[in-house]
């Protein structure tokens, strides 16, 4: 494959020292409002020990409070570094804003601006170049990813990543006087809930996941 399209992974080295940080901000909240905030579920598990339960990627996760460490529910195998930091990320920015329900682009993030093409050629251009010609599985890619099927643009599907993170993928049919163009969007209120860098890290997981099932 062509090195212009080989997607950016993430560096897990590049969060570890920000859990340290991020835990120590969480450690001075009450559970029962980061439950409300974050649109999760936490229960007691013994006394002044609890766990909170949610969806990320569609799996589900716990996080102990105020151990605050990540576990994938099923077999209690300890999360990924990367999968930590960005619950850790959500739980000390989520302020509980409802979701809008209007898409902007990743240049009208905070500061997205300066990152806009480089997110484009690693997401929308790597997915133009994987899917322009055979629309028909870019549509069966996302269904596989659980996307759910919107009416934006030629072909878009909405995928849940946290519980009040959404990206929309968006397709526009090319013709001749325009080519095809993909394109991720975000929710107006996504920096109510994760950075813009962590936004980034995401669309290239999401670009990687469509593009896994051809």
């Amino acid at each position: 494959m062509n090195s212009k399209f080989q997607l950016p992974k993430p560096d897990p080295d590049r969060f570890s020292d920000r859990i340290t940080s991020l835990r120590e901000t969480l450690l001075q909240s009450d559970p029962y409002i980061l439950q409300i905030r974050t649109a999760t579920s936490y229960e007691e598990v013994s006394k002044n020990e609890g766990q909170f339960k949610l969806k990320y990627w569609g799996k589900e996760f716990l996080l102990s409070f105020p151990g605050l460490q990540a576990f994938y529910e099923k077999g209690s195998k300890e999360a990924s570094i990367m999968d930590l930091a960005m619950l850790l990320y959500y739980f000390n920015i989520a302020d509980g804003i409802p979701l809008s329900n209007h898409w902007i682009s990743f240049s009208e993030l905070q500061d997205g601006k300066f990152y806009n093409q480089a997110f484009q050629s690693y997401t929308g251009e790597r997915l133009v170049h994987s899917f322009s010609n055979f629309p028909k599985e870019f549509e069966r890619a996302a269904k596989n990813c659980s996307g759910a099927r919107l009416t934006h643009g030629d072909i878009s599907f909405e995928f849940q990543i946290l519980p009040r993170v959404n990206m929309l993928v968006v397709y526009w049919q090319g013709d001749e006087d325009f080519p095809s163009n993909f394109q991720i969007l975000f929710d107006a209120t996504s920096n109510h809930y994760l950075p813009t860098e962590a936004y980034a890290i995401l669309g290239s997981t999401l670009t990687r996941k469509l593009i896994s099932q051809i």
